[in-house]
């Protein structure tokens, strides 16, 4: 009996993207994507309902960011693992998606060769990280005290649900409205997260967000 194929769940936000990689991952025959999500909250419902072995996901997405979904995957299913694939090669983005539990990472101009053996390393219990990857972890090894202030951690996962609306440049009464609670609970939870960040305003805010990777 042929052994099972590797399953993926495919999380890009643009559809041409996806097509593409649906072509080169189901070329060999030991990978299939079983689901594709356009976003990080589609994602993680598609994730929870089928399961796979493997997300591979881009990091800029609307709704949830790609750090945040690597975050609750990893949380939520801890036996499926996350492959990040994304145009992003800076160092920051790395770290935080090896911080939050992402298996391996790779830049959207990799070779489609290594796009296969991430996939496979990775679903074989290893990790795979690309050249420019694996340099910003060994930079980050050699000199930990490099590394950034994250205040994003301090934030719990209601105050992270708020901070991505609050990005996305909804007021305190719709954000009340999208999380069925009061005005007056989101106004609290929106002070906390602009005193936690320590930034002063949505703009800062957004800023913030860029920064770190956690806003398209």
């Amino acid at each position: 009996m042929p052994p099972k194929p590797i399953r993926v769940l495919l999380v890009d936000d643009h559809n041409l993207v996806r097509e593409s990689l649906v072509g080169i991952l189901q070329g060999d025959g030991d990978i299939e994507v079983i689901a594709q999500a356009a976003d990080g909250v589609e994602a993680v419902g598609k994730a929870l309902a089928t399961r796979p072995d493997i997300v591979i996901t881009d990091l800029s997405m609307p709704r949830l960011s790609g750090i945040e979904l690597v975050r609750r995957l990893t949380q939520e299913l801890p036996d499926t693992r996350v492959l990040v694939l994304t145009m992003h090669q800076e160092d920051q983005y790395v770290l935080q998606a090896v911080r939050v539990g992402a298996s391996g990472y790779l830049v959207k101009d990799s070779a489609a060769a290594e796009l296969l053996a991430a996939v496979r390393n990775v679903h074989a219990g290893r990790a795979h990280f690309g050249p420019h990857a694996s340099r910003a972890l060994a930079e980050q090894l050699q000199h930990p005290e490099r590394l950034p202030d994250d205040r994003y951690e301090l934030l719990t996962a209601r105050e992270r649900e708020v901070f991505g609306l609050i990005a996305e440049g909804l007021t305190t009464k719709e954000i009340a409205r999208r999380l069925s609670i009061s005005t007056k609970t989101a106004e609290n939870h929106r002070t906390r997260v602009l005193t936690k960040i320590a930034v002063r305003n949505t703009a800062e805010l957004v800023r913030y967000a860029l920064r770190r990777g956690l806003l398209d």
